[in-house]
């Protein structure tokens, strides 16, 4: 299986590495359905938000250790993080106690924030523009383009859901490729070469991060 992280560079620029979450409908944490259905309205003001303040970031100008942070903080205030770590983690998220869960729902985020906010740091000059917005089942699909200059745009999709309580996204889509499907084979990678240790996983991730 081909990783995101590993698509090529055009000029110098991946055009997939771009933060995401992406998720198998399979892999998902079970949770009780919400009393009233997620609107569009409700899926496109997540991200039309989400899309200000990445832009904001991606034009700051600012150091590359404030962007990190900044970039984890977007991610955890838009994401339903914890959902997403624990499909990336597998079936080692069932038998994990709720302390270990956290601590590496914790360094799961710092990592993604840091690998990806990387990626971000080049589309300085760029940016992300919400499209359109679709249902898709109990889900809401908004779609954006991220613009380069004097590169060809490319697609992204946000998944996003409220069965969490809130709404939030659990899914990125960057033009078919599912970015989180891809990070779940690191991630349980990682765990297989520490003979399924969390506590070892986790401290792989803070390395990478």
């Amino acid at each position: 299986m081909q990783s995101f992280s590993s698509f090529p560079m055009r000029s110098d620029l991946t055009r997939r590495g771009f933060l995401a979450a992406a998720l198998g409908a399979g892999a998902l944490v079970a949770l009780p359905a919400p009393a009233t259905a997620l609107t569009q309205g409700e899926a496109r003001a997540l991200i039309d938000r989400a899309i200000a303040e990445i832009n904001e970031v991606i034009n700051s100008g600012r150091s590359r250790e404030w962007m990190f942070a900044r970039f984890e903080e977007i991610f955890r205030e838009y994401a339903d993080v914890p959902r997403i770590a624990a499909a990336a983690l597998g079936p080692a998220a069932r038998t994990a106690s709720p302390a270990e869960l956290r601590a590496y729902t914790d360094a799961f985020a710092r990592y993604m924030a840091r690998k990806y906010g990387a990626r971000f740091r080049e589309f300085v000059g760029g940016r992300v523009e919400v499209r359109g917005v679709r249902s898709a089942g109990r889900y809401v699909e908004v779609v954006t383009t991220t613009v380069l200059p004097g590169r060809e745009p490319f697609e992204v999709v946000f998944i996003v859901s409220d069965r969490g309580g809130s709404t939030k996204f659990i899914d990125m889509v960057i033009e078919g490729v599912s970015l989180l499907k891809s990070e779940a084979v690191e991630i349980r990678a990682m765990l297989d070469r520490n003979r399924g240790s969390i506590a070892g996983l986790i401290g792989d991730l803070e390395k990478a991060a």
